[in-house]
């Protein structure tokens, strides 16, 4: 069936950005960004208003649809969406979709032909698939109750993936709450056990820092923190014999994943990691992305090695862990950090060594660490279950999607 035969294509539009009045309501308007994560769009960035709404009308969305990225670097993002909503320009929706197919289906088919649309877009400079050209495309669909069957398998698989993403973002907001409530507010737990600075805690001014921080604490250089600071490396790519082991290979789309580290896109051999041993980090090991994409922070859960736009932080004294992590978050949400030339960001090993960063009584780090510690193992066991469930869903998708597996009577 062509695309157009199977529901309602539209491509979205952008209220006037003229009229402040589109803007800033309650109705999610959805970009690119949104629906990269694929699946549910349950968050966004933007949203307008009914009068924005109704500008674009047209355009817009009001039933369950089945959204997919159109242009540029997006091409081939699939994403759900459900009520009324709108998206931009570089998104083409499928809407009132038919009784014979399930959404969720045409969700899943959708999500195996990246490579085809970005085939069928062009290699201009920024590829775009028009919508006379997007609801011409052909998808094989099967029999509806077939297609029920296969989502049946998969979408449980998806529902749990969102589930414990759910969980972890709550997780990382609260920890992100109680790192701002301990170490910006100062209100951490007295000997009393009551909030240190509404109870009179002394506040001393610290001239490095040019605010009052409790007594006791100072100003420290991350590398005078922990000194054991690793940028990491590439082995020659010439030898492919270097690649494809089981030593894994972090690279800045594997921070992106998330929070903790385990899955990577690639991985090194034991020959190509001993033609760096020095590059080795063990498990929870801070890396920060420091070329490019700076300041993305991931913690890893085993014996790993880096490439050269990722400074790692091998914590010598545990209690620095979570501490360190909410730190170089905060720091870089204020401040690039990064000297900024042509082409990339850059901050090398002895730019990120200086980042200053308030640094607590060990008193009051490891009274952190004890209370964090449940919360982020809470975070990597859903992160770590995410992985594995993405995995088996990735292979059991074409599998189904391709008649390679059949289903009972």
């Amino acid at each position: 069936m062509k695309i157009k035969e199977i529901g309602k294509v539209i491509t979205g539009k952008t209220p006037s950005t003229k009229n402040k009045e589109y803007f800033n309501g309650n109705i999610p308007f959805i970009t690119p960004e949104d629906i990269a994560k694929g699946y549910f769009v349950n968050s966004v960035s933007r949203y307008i208003s009914d009068s924005g709404y109704s500008s674009i009308e047209n355009n817009a969305l009001n039933d369950i649809s089945i959204l997919v990225g159109c242009i540029g670097s997006d091409m081939g993002n699939v994403a759900i969406s459900n009520g009324k909503c709108a998206t931009n320009q570089q998104i083409n929706a499928i809407t009132n979709i038919s009784n014979n197919v399930n959404p969720y289906y045409l969700y899943y088919i959708l999500s195996m032909k990246k490579k085809y649309l970005r085939q069928i877009a062009g290699t201009t400079t920024t590829p775009i698939l028009p919508k006379s050209v997007f609801e011409n495309i052909n998808l094989k669909v099967v029999d509806i109750n077939l297609q029920n069957k296969i989502v049946n398998v998969l979408k449980p698989i998806d529902d749990k993936i969102q589930n414990n993403t759910r969980i972890i973002y709550e997780l990382e907001s609260m920890a992100k709450t109680i790192y701002d409530y301990w170490f910006l507010q100062y209100e951490f737990p007295n000997e009393e056990g009551k909030p240190y600075k509404s109870s009179g805690g002394k506040m001393v001014y610290n001239e490095e820092l040019k605010k009052e921080v409790p007594e006791g604490w100072n100003c420290k250089k991350i590398g005078d923190i922990e000194g054991n600071i690793v940028t990491g490396k590439t082995p020659s790519t010439k030898d492919e014999k270097n690649f494809g082991g089981t030593i894994p290979f972090i690279t800045i789309d594997d921070i992106r994943q998330g929070l903790y580290i385990s899955n990577t896109i690639r991985t090194l051999s034991e020959k190509g990691a001993n033609l760096q041993v020095k590059k080795y980090i063990p498990e929870d090991s801070i890396c920060v992305t420091c070329i490019a994409t700076v300041g993305l922070v991931g913690i890893t859960t085993q014996e790993s090695q880096t490439n050269q736009q990722i400074n790692s932080i091998v914590c010598e004294n545990k209690n620095n862990l979570y501490y360190l992590v909410n730190a170089i978050k905060d720091h870089f949400k204020y401040s690039s950090g990064a000297k900024t030339g042509n082409v990339f960001d850059n901050m090398n090993k002895e730019d990120f060594s200086s980042i200053k960063v308030v640094h607590p009584t060990e008193n009051v780090l490891k009274m952190y660490k004890d209370k964090m510690q449940p919360l982020y193992d809470n975070i990597k066991s859903n992160i770590l279950e995410n992985q594995e469930l993405t995995k088996l869903r990735d292979y059991l998708l074409p599998l189904l999607m391709n008649g390679q597996v059949s289903f009972k009577n």
